[in-house]
């Protein structure tokens, strides 16, 4: 009784999805995330919540929660699409990290959802990728943005893999850039292959989209020892970096305001 009351005093639900399924990195990065989220809920006054269950993204399902958390994929089933598309229609808000927006044809995610790639996220198709997970100065692009209240003009982010977008983000009016990688962080990358560097270019990290309640951050793939240990050791974590922290915190307590 004592726990029901407590959480009818809650901010917001959060509800997150994941598969945890599709590289070591990815995983990694979902079981930290389901050790940190429920860490802020507790501070932050919200509550947390997370399934690996796809199938729950229904309507009725939905219902019960403010926010929506994409960790890792995304709904692969047209019913599941849909209701996702029904609640961003209808007020419901949406955060997502990294993998959540990749999709490249052929491959096992191909870009086969129009609206949720090219309306949605803007983004359209995955493009490239820096390779090996780094470290990237990231420059603010909105201060006057709920999500980037408090942040330095730029800092140096978790260790990630940074992807390019087929979609010029900066031509499409309903899109909002938060995040840019900073031109101090360049060559970006260590390869070993050259086109897996960046030297130039103009890379948003995190944006949203003004006609829906909703984040993207590129952030999610933390840095895994492949080649020296026959355990996947991590080799860093994504939420150990505290100024990246206060960006995600700050978006998910503006996806909860009402």
């Amino acid at each position: 009784m004592a726990a029901n009351a407590q959480n009818k005093h809650r901010k917001f639900k959060v509800i997150a999805f994941y598969t945890g399924k599709n590289d070591q990195a990815h995983i990694s990065f979902v079981h930290e995330a389901n050790k940190w989220f429920p860490r802020m809920a507790e501070e932050r006054n919200f509550t947390y919540d997370s399934t690996n269950n796809w199938d729950n993204l229904n309507a009725s399902f939905l219902s019960k929660y403010q926010v929506v958390i994409f960790l890792d994929t995304r709904p692969d089933k047209p019913a599941e699409r849909q209701a996702f598309e029904n609640y961003m229609k209808h007020g419901g808000a949406w955060m997502g990290f990294h993998f959540s927006a990749f999709a490249l044809t052929p491959s096992d995610f191909p870009q086969n959802w129009d609206w949720y790639h090219n309306e949605f996220l803007g983004s359209g198709s995955y493009g490239s990728n820096t390779w090996r997970p780094t470290s990237a100065v990231l420059r603010v692009e909105d201060k006057k943005h709920p999500t980037t209240k408090n942040l330095p003009d730029t800092f140096n982010s978790a260790p990630n893999e940074w992807y390019k977008w087929t979609n010029d983000l900066t031509k499409n009016p309903n899109i909002k850039i938060l995040l840019s990688i900073d031109s101090s962080s360049f060559p970006l990358g260590t390869g070993p292959k050259p086109y897996e560097i960046w030297h130039s270019g103009y890379y948003p990290v995190a944006w949203t989209n003004k006609n829906y309640k909703m984040v993207y951050m590129n952030m999610g793939h933390n840095d895994i020892d492949y080649e020296h240990t026959p355990h996947n050791k991590d080799l860093s974590f994504t939420f150990d970096n505290e100024v990246q922290n206060k960006l995600v915190l700050n978006s998910l307590i503006w996806l909860g305001s009402k």
